[in-house]
């Protein structure tokens, strides 16, 4: 058996009617080209392809054309599949998925009966960002700018009953059952990703540390104590001013004592109109009411405060409450110096009758901490706060639990059951799928389309037999595909996801190659579904993926996104039919660095497309005479490039891998024979690149297997260990001659070497200014 193993996998595409474009393939071609490279290594490689089939879009075309969105999805999969084979895209079929098919969604429902059952899937009244256009919920990470991702309509909010998974249980490390399982935040350190990547995760779910402060609400006639979070309890005692949150519940609970009441009402309901994001955009105008008749106390001095409603300060962080301190925030400062509020400045250092000081110094005006620093005075609050049960230290996060629910028909039914007399009980495992029914109208209502169809509601209570009713809403698609890694690995399988041994074998996925567009939705889901699937007992995997590298996006030629509406997406069909799969592949590898954006040139395929024509007019060169002896610099540079391109694969330098292959092809022309041994190391070397030209040239060599059935070459380290490179000797920019070093020699070492050489010495007789040095390139001096 091998034990070599290599599971490499793709961005999850969700197949729509216009197919693939350009921007597509160039992560499919990386992703082909390793796991190709891979195979000739002699691992045993995993590079499956399925389809993130549910979701808006093909329900949105079947609203738009009457047709059933599993159709449209079944057309889009054949057309995406004739694509990829096309272009020579080497999946392992057998193991394909797709998340529409029962067969799949089963296990979906399966994963949240899961969740369900140990209290990490709830259901609760929530304020929930929502799309009027594609009449659904949204999850905050779909509605980050105020705007619905799908459609780009401007999302509203709204108070729904919507189901929940429980996220925020797996930020930090926890032990289960003696087992310690890491967290999201920790699990980041064990994985190699982009570092924007771990960042954004860090920063979406936004730890922050300080302290719970106790602070007392009246209105000189009932007291409610109010818990709020801060990070700088070493500022308490300049806190002037409280600012809450519009539906904060004491404006409900003091609405009897609040002065002006219908003032407070009228700026609530305007705030309820605006996103969470909306509230952060508009957050330089600082808007606020005065709550006249309530306030608060500062715990520290039992100093009176004003309380304000603000709409810069949002519902999900700490309590909807926030203690100002105007001289040491700026947001604080414009707000109190808007509505001409006390400054009281604690930390010396700054001017704040200019601006708010937000840096280091030492503690002023804090009877308790006066003469500390910034972190002495921290800890001292804090214990003070504890010591007098007024407080303690506290540790709050920005993520919130992941909403689950759509009020959409395209998405796996969530397996709930509701009886009038038994209350919300789970579907029985026996009895998954719950099945989408076909007797639906797709028009949105904003109710799932679910709840008109009278075969759907047709069930039975699973404990008293009565009639009962089912779940309307569906599954949020990013449900589908926090798992699917899984199911690649048992894809057959009818009794669970996915065999342990076999997650085992191949968990985590050693190579992840997809776009940066969903660092802080698939690809954090993932990761959690991950770590319960643990806690479970289900693997042994805490995190999936083991290493992630994105693909940058490629853009029009003008250098704009891709639109189909402006008519510059680029369809591969047409480049293939024009230049063949094998050009493109190779185009999209060369135009620069996998990571970055780069913009299209149909034109500049003819340079990859020549360099194919030229190999194979040199098979034609080619001689089967063993007694054919090759050139020195022939010998050396097949070793160097055999050792270069595997060397550059590994690292996904695809660019410079083909470049490297282009130095080698120009060698070989300039020779009047090949050899067969070195023509069939260097088509070895071209054929994850160019698998349709490397196999034709093969055969031609009367070959008996495919070209990748043979193993990869090896090159002769003792060769390129007396390799040398010679390094243009410049003088004031003008070449005077070169001179043959170790690779990476040191500067020192060359300028030694050149002082020492009749041929330069001369030049180096008197001063020079500056000394200018590529490595294994050229130095230069300016004399």
């Amino acid at each position: 058996m091998n034990n070599k193993k290599f599971y490499c996998l793709d961005m999850f595409p969700y197949p729509s009617g216009s197919g693939l474009h350009v921007g597509h393939v160039e992560g499919y071609t990386a992703s082909d080209i390793f796991s190709r490279y891979k195979r000739m290594k002699g691992f045993n490689v995993i590079h499956p392809m399925g389809w993130d089939s549910f979701g808006l879009p093909a329900e949105n075309y079947a609203i738009k054309t009457g047709v059933h969105p599993s159709k449209t999805v079944d057309t889009a999969i054949n057309n995406f599949t004739s694509q990829m084979k096309k272009l020579g895209l080497e999946y392992d079929w057998e193991r394909e998925v797709k998340t529409s098919s029962s067969e799949y969604y089963r296990w979906t429902q399966w994963l949240f009966l899961l969740l369900y059952k140990n209290g990490l899937a709830y259901k609760k009244k929530a304020k929930v960002n929502w799309c009027e256009k594609c009449s659904t919920v949204l999850a905050n990470e779909q509605a980050e700018t105020g705007f619905c991702e799908r459609c780009g309509d401007q999302v509203v909010q709204k108070d729904l009953e919507q189901w929940f998974f429980k996220i925020s249980d797996f930020i930090e490390d926890q032990e289960f059952e003696g087992k310690k399982i890491k967290g999201l935040l920790s699990g980041l350190d064990d994985i190699d990703w982009p570092q924007t990547t771990k960042i954004a995760q860090k920063n979406w779910i936004g730890k922050s540390v300080g302290a719970e402060v106790i602070f007392a609400i009246s209105d000189d006639k009932d007291n409610y104590n109010l818990n709020v979070f801060t990070t700088r309890p070493d500022t308490l005692y300049g806190c002037t001013y409280m600012a809450i949150n519009p539906e904060h519940e004491i404006v409900e609970k003091f609405k009897n004592s609040i002065k002006n009441l219908s003032e407070v009402s009228k700026y609530i309901e305007e705030s309820k109109k605006k996103t969470d994001m909306e509230k952060i955009i508009d957050a330089k105008d600082k808007t606020g009411v005065e709550l006249e008749g309530i306030s608060a106390i500062n715990p520290l001095n039992n100093k009176r405060i004003k309380i304000f409603v603000a709409d810069y300060v949002l519902s999900g962080y700490g309590s909807g409450a926030i203690m100002a301190v105007p001289a040491h925030d700026e947001r604080d400062y414009a707000f109190a110096k808007k509505y001409n509020l006390e400054i009281i400045e604690v930390i010396s250092g700054g001017d704040i009758s200019k601006e708010a000081y937000t840096g280091d110094g030492t503690l002023i005006n804090s009877e308790i901490v006066n003469g500390l620093s910034v972190e002495e005075a921290k800890k001292k609050i804090i214990k003070y706060l504890e010591d007098k049960k007024i407080g303690q230290a506290s540790v709050n996060y920005r993520l919130r639990d992941w909403l689950i629910s759509r009020q959409r028909y395209w998405g796996a039914p969530i397996p709930i059951i509701y009886c009038d007399k038994c209350g919300e009980l789970p579907v029985p495992e026996k009895d998954l799928p719950v099945l989408l029914p076909e007797d639906v109208d797709f028009l949105p209502t904003g109710e799932s389309p679910l709840k008109y169809s009278k075969s759907f509601h047709e069930v039975n209570c699973p404990l008293c037999g009565k009639k009962a009713r089912r779940e309307n809403d569906t599954m949020d698609t990013f449900v589908c595909s926090s798992w699917y890694y899984f199911r690649y690995l048992d894809p057959k399988n009818e009794q669970i996801f996915a065999e342990k041994d076999k997650i085992s074998q191949f968990m985590p996925v050693d190579l992840y190659i997809g776009g940066a567009d969903h660092s802080v939705m698939h690809l954090l889901y993932a990761r959690f579904i991950a770590k319960v699937l643990q806690r479970y007992d289900y693997t042994d995997i805490n995190e999936p993926f083991k290493k992630l590298r994105h693909q940058g996006m490629i853009l029009a030629e003008d250098g704009s996104k891709m639109s189909k509406s402006k008519g510059s997406v680029v369809n591969p069909n047409d480049v293939v039919s024009e230049y063949g799969a094998d050009a493109l592949r190779l185009y999209e590898m060369f135009m620069g660095p996998l990571e970055e954006v780069k913009p299209w040139n149909t034109k500049n395929i003819l340079g990859v497309k020549r360099f194919l024509e030229k190999t194979e007019i040199l098979s034609e060169k080619v001689v089967e005479d063993d007694s054919k002896k090759d050139s020195q610099d022939v010998i050396l540079e097949i070793n160097k490039t055999i050792k270069k391109v595997g060397e550059d694969i590994e690292e996904l330098k695809f660019n410079t891998a083909i470049s490297q292959l282009m130095i080698m092809l120009n060698l070989l022309g300039k020779k009047e024979k090949i050899s067969f041994n070195t023509w069939k190391k260097f088509l070895l070397v071209l054929a994850p690149f160019a698998p349709f030209t490397s196999e034709n040239l093969w055969l031609k060599l009367n070959e008996k297997k495919s070209i990748f059935e043979v193993s990869w070459p090896e090159y002769d380290s003792s060769l390129l260990a007396e390799e040398k490179v010679s390094l243009a000797v410049q003088f004031n920019g003008k070449t005077r001659g070169l001179i043959d070093v170790e690779p990476n020699t040191e500067e020192s070492v060359i300028i030694s070497m050149l002082k020492d050489d009749e041929k330069f010495k001369k030049y180096l007789s008197g001063a020079y200014k500056k000394v200018i040095y590529v490595k294994n390139r050229i130095i230069n001096f300016i004399v």
